[in-house]
């Protein structure tokens, strides 16, 4: 008898599911030099392949990086782009924010460039009249998933958001009519952090998941069932 009943996971399955959730992280460090074997790449992009995306439109792509000449133009756009963001804090904010490690470009093995196209689909995608972003949501899913399936894989994925997009366009020779959405760094890992670096380094906090949920309407904190007494 199988032991999945009504599509349900099993205890161990939905574990490993939560598991891949709550441990993944965005790495920037501790990558190893272990190349990431050609079967597995492909099974972590399959996956983000197999992201939902609205009316079907499988907007994405992936422009896949190994390269040093290459990771080494992204890293000179990073540094540029980052020296005009550490203009922005002052004092101990300041100092807090140029001891972060933000990535991990040249360290990583496989640098995937993700696109959105998004003409991708014709001028009607079903789903697309009211809300035209939704092509870039659908994207960001394909990102998730690629991140959780890594994480499975034991692979750290981090991305790498602080990049002048039009000029990593021109290094990966990406058209005009497509919108780059993130650029990631991927490889093993020596270790996994506990908890987000940003919040360890004491730059966030999480939020509690109580003030971010309403009931039925914005502001209501409390939910009230009718039920037997």
């Amino acid at each position: 008898m199988s032991n999945v009943i009504d599509g349900r996971f099993s205890n161990a399955e939905r574990s490993a599911v939560y598991r891949a959730i709550f441990e993944r992280r965005d790495v920037r460090r501790n990558f190893l030099s272990t190349p990431i074997p050609d079967h597995i790449l492909k099974r972590v992009l399959t996956a983000a392949h197999h992201a939902g995306s609205v009316g079907f439109m499988q907007p994405w792509d992936f422009v896949v990086v190994r390269e040093p000449t290459t990771k080494s133009a992204v890293k000179k756009l990073f540094r540029q782009a980052n020296a005009q963001a550490t203009t922005r804090y002052q004092g101990k904010r300041a100092t807090l924010y140029r001891s972060l490690k933000l990535e991990g470009i040249e360290e990583a093995p496989i640098n995937i460039g993700v696109t959105c196209s998004r003409q991708r689909g014709g001028p009607h995608v079903l789903g697309r009249s009211m809300v035209r972003d939704t092509d870039l949501y659908s994207t960001c899913c394909a990102i998730q998933n690629l991140w959780l399936s890594a994480r499975a894989e034991g692979i750290g994925v981090g991305w790498v958001s602080i990049l002048d997009h039009s000029a990593l366009k021109r290094v990966l020779g990406v058209p005009k009519s497509v919108k780059v959405l993130a650029y990631l760094c991927l490889g093993y890992v020596s270790t996994f952090a506990t908890q987000p670096e940003l919040e360890s380094a004491g730059w966030r906090e999480r939020i509690p998941l109580e003030q971010l949920i309403h009931y039925e309407s914005w502001g209501r904190r409390v939910t009230e069932r009718k039920g037997k007494r």
